[in-house]
């Protein structure tokens, strides 16, 4: 096992997409259970703090170390097992989400959740309950994880396989591979409806495993990750349809929503969208010196795409075409992928948008402020179009995009200087509230990670937090795991 404590040979791991920036004793690379086992064990006992990070990709600081040491997932990046038969795989938390995804496509199979940023590891997407794009229709990582073994503060292991342990109405009772027997009190706190990954999951009669998923790191570190997989799609219609008014674009956005809604209820053959992202005026201006054959007028572009069979493929076809033109869609000048390439072409569009944003942050060395809010989808469109106003109130420049098939939306702020950042942060903390008193989240993808624990409070109660925090000191009494992520201890 590696161990670095050179700070010169550390500081990639001190910070992460965010520009979130922090510091360490030491960065350790175990390449086996066994020796992750052996640095908790030792890091326990003298409550040492831990920060497990992955590939550093997220926005929230989770991965950003206070301290302590950092146990890194690097080298534990093996894909076990590929069950094509049974449809699942069994891999360690560093694989990279986009090379798992390649593999597995040599072998037919699909694997839904899809981060905006596919160099991600697989256990950082479990870590924070990660979603994407195709969380429209198939649901955040959490529908897709199926097996954890997870190695808790004081170095046992837990083996834990959906459906096998529940609670008990509010009681909750976990074995250890060594027979220690953890029990828990979980509140039923799952309140919101909208996509949401603030906080422990906590439900009456939830199922054991959904405890860790988006537990950010704080009860235990994921040595292997059992993943649901399906079947490749037959074939794809994704589109960027480009609009000449935000309220065409937004109105499409509806009435797509609306009609999915519909063939997830048994209506086959309809429109069926996998998903459903926006780009306002600000994005694509932002994107135009990449993609110049953006066209001149667009205000605002929605990227779509629906699984198709050659059975379908004419019809559903001309449905979303019906629905492009009844919304004033500009067909000519919009792209269609013909071929797999294009289409890969058109998800790497969608993915610039957030790149090019952190690029934008880091070059001027301030903390990213992009919103992750999401409210409910009667309330969202007034929503969304209250918070642009006020970030243009302020004078603020910004872009905004994101999922807005589930009401979710990243308003990334783009302040010049240090003096605008201080404004853009105010106005930022009040958007995440305004969210929240909605019935919605401050917190729909990204996680709480150390920048957002402020908001958890005001999302669920002293009391809920409360009872979340006696969890973690359960599952880890000394609280080294994650000091700072989720709760401020």
């Amino acid at each position: 096992m590696i161990i670095k404590t050179e700070q010169s040979e550390i500081q990639n791991y001190l910070a992460d997409a965010s520009n979130t920036n922090g510091f360490c004793d030491a960065v350790y690379f175990p390449e086996n259970t066994n020796e992750i086992k052996q640095i908790l064990k030792k890091a326990n006992g003298e409550k040492l703090d831990v920060t497990v990070c992955g590939n550093r990709t997220g926005l929230t600081g989770a991965a950003v170390p206070k301290g302590g040491i950092v146990i890194s997932t690097e080298k534990l990046n093996t894909i076990i097992e590929i069950n094509i038969e049974e449809k699942y795989a069994v891999v360690e938390p560093g694989v990279m989400l986009s090379d798992f995804i390649s593999i597995i496509k040599d072998d037919n199979l699909f694997y839904p959740p899809d981060p905006t940023e596919l160099n991600c590891f697989i256990g950082g997407t479990v870590a924070t309950n990660a979603s994407g794009a195709n969380t429209f229709k198939f649901g955040a990582t959490r529908n897709f994880v199926i097996g954890l073994e997870v190695i808790l503060a004081n170095g046992e292991t837990l083996n834990l396989e959906r459906g096998k342990a529940f609670a008990r109405e509010n009681q909750l009772e976990i074995k250890s591979g060594e027979r220690s027997i953890y029990k828990f009190d979980i509140p039923d706190i799952v309140k919101t409806e909208v996509k949401n990954a603030s906080g422990f999951y906590l439900k009456r009669n939830m199922d054991a495993i959904d405890l860790f998923i988006g537990s950010e790191g704080t009860l235990g570190i994921f040595t292997k990750i059992k993943l649901k997989l399906l079947e490749m799609p037959e074939g794809f219609l994704s589109a960027i349809i480009f609009f000449n008014t935000e309220d065409d674009a937004l109105g499409f956005i509806t009435k797509a929503r609306e009609d999915s809604k519909f063939s997830a209820n048994g209506e086959k053959g309809f429109v069926d969208a996998l998903a459903l992202e926006y780009f306002d005026f600000y994005s694509l201006k932002f994107l135009k010196i990449d993609y110049p054959n953006i066209p001149g007028d667009a205000q605002a572009a929605v990227w779509f795409e629906q699984e198709l069979t050659s059975e379908n493929e004419v019809h559903v076809t001309e449905l979303w075409i019906r629905i492009i033109e009844d919304h004033n869609g500009n067909l000519n000048n919009s792209w269609m992928a013909a071929n797999e390439k294009e289409r890969n072409e058109l998800e790497k569009f969608r993915h610039s948008i957030s790149a090019k944003v952190n690029d934008y942050i880091s070059s001027r060395s301030l903390r990213k402020l992009g919103t992750d809010v999401a409210v409910p989808g009667n309330k969202f469109i007034n929503f969304y179009k209250q918070i642009k106003s006020e970030v243009e109130k302020n004078n603020l420049d910004y872009v905004a995009y994101g999922h807005f098939g589930n009401s979710h939306v990243h308003l990334n702020m783009l302040p010049k200087d240090s003096n605008e950042f201080v404004k853009a942060e105010k106005l930022y903390y009040r958007i995440c509230s305004e969210a929240i008193k909605s019935g919605g989240t401050f917190s729909a993808e990204h996680g709480v990670g150390k920048n957002k624990t402020a908001f958890l409070l005001e999302m669920y109660g002293k009391e809920n937090v409360e009872r979340m925090k006696e969890i973690k000191r359960i599952l880890d009494p000394n609280l080294i795991l994650s000091r700072g992520n989720i709760f401020n201890f």
